[in-house]
């Protein structure tokens, strides 16, 4: 899909009104994690550099159209102008004209929380109408919200000269480069707890990626739709049936899917908790399934070796308590040093993985970590994002 990038537009001027996703952790008043900020700092740098002035439209948790003082993003102002070195002016909607009319050149303007406007999550057109008022260029920098049809994200970008934002860009060329128009053969890595929840994903994936790593509690259910006993593990078993269709799906599209060879056993789920490494049809009936054992390891990082390409959302195993975060951390840096050897080009996304990735210190060597959550995992589904088709 075509669509245009800060570099096609004419800056020197204009009032830039830049979608931003600055939706962070606070405490107490305090940002607690400033990444999401961080990471739009080369849009606004590149404005203001570029002589424009931008206005950042951003949303802070669920107000639900309502006024709530503790949801202002008043109080990101501090950290903002920290991260963009210049100072940030605040307005609600209805100072706005008077606020960005005396913004001096190479200040930036920050706008009140678009989901305190009744109209914004409904897509209401005059509230877009309102907000393009304000503008020359519209600028979208805000990947993670662009699943969502709102005045902010999609009505506004048909009314002003429209843009992707640095991170947007980013994320779209990543994208495009990991299912678009990949280099094969594609790897998918796809784990978690559930299959319900990623029944369209796994549906998509068949039909584009040349194998399929299945891990997490989704691998059991696949273990189970084959007949294995997998004793107390978290499985799904009235999603059996559904686990069946998606491995007839892969076979007639010609898609590999792995699932685990052998496991790691365990009668708790706790850190260091007593464990065995058993094949995945020796299952103990009171014990259960809590990673992947190392000959799946090493059938992962086997896949791993084939492939030109990783597409990888979820964890292979519990990774958040030892050892059961043995099988992801190994096959993370396994994908990892392939990357930065230049033999794989590697995509993440989803809030699990990338804690997942980052526990392995195994972020910094992939091609491109997406922190967009729903955004990743619909573009991942095939579905057509609004913010982002609205910018075509």
């Amino acid at each position: 899909m075509a669509w245009k990038t800060l570099d096609d537009m004419e800056l020197d001027g204009k009032r830039v009104l830049t979608r931003v996703d600055i939706n962070v952790p606070v405490e107490n008043g305090e940002v607690t994690d400033a990444t999401r900020i961080e990471r739009v700092c080369a849009t606004v740098q590149d404005i203001l550099a570029r002589g424009g002035t931008p206005v950042l439209l951003a949303h802070f948790g669920r107000p639900k159209g309502k006024v709530v003082p503790e949801m202002s993003l008043k109080m990101l102002l501090p950290a903002l102008e920290a991260a963009f070195g210049t100072k940030v002016h605040f307005a609600t909607l209805d100072e706005a004209e008077g606020v960005i009319e005396a913004c001096d050149k190479g200040h930036v303007v920050l706008l009140e929380n678009t989901r305190f406007e009744p109209g914004e999550e409904k897509n209401d057109p005059e509230l877009a109408k309102t907000y393009a008022k304000l503008g020359d260029v519209y600028c979208n920098d805000a990947f993670s919200a662009a699943h969502r049809a709102h005045a902010s994200t999609e009505a506004l970008a048909h009314l002003l000269p429209a843009c992707a934002g640095r991170l947007m860009q980013a994320e779209l060329e990543a994208l495009e480069a990991a299912l678009g128009t990949p280099k094969r053969p594609v790897l998918a890595v796809v784990g978690g707890a559930k299959v319900s929840t990623k029944l369209e994903l796994l549906g998509n994936l068949v039909e584009k990626v040349d194998i399929l790593v299945i891990g997490g509690g989704m691998a059991n259910t696949f273990l189970a739709a084959q007949g294995l006993d997998v004793g107390k593990s978290l499985c799904e078993h009235d999603m059996t049936g559904t686990a069946k269709e998606i491995a007839e799906k892969a076979a007639s599209t010609g898609c590999e899917i792995l699932l685990p060879r052998d496991v790691v056993v365990a009668r708790e789920f706790r850190e260091n908790a007593p464990s065995e490494v058993v094949k995945a049809e020796e299952c103990p009936a009171d014990a259960m399934i809590l990673d992947a054992g190392p000959d799946s390891v090493a059938h992962v990082e086997q896949a791993i070796d084939r492939a030109e390409t990783l597409i990888w959302n979820g964890p292979l195993g519990a990774f958040e308590i030892a050892p059961f975060d043995t099988a992801t951390n190994a096959a993370a840096a396994h994908a990892a040093k392939a990357t930065a050897s230049g033999k794989l080009v590697s995509v993440a996304g989803g809030g699990d993985t990338v804690a997942a990735l980052n526990k392995a210190g195994a972020s910094d060597d992939f091609t491109y970590i997406s922190t967009a959550g729903g955004a990743f995992l619909e573009w991942m589904e095939g579905k057509v994002l609004p913010g982002v088709a609205a910018l075509g």
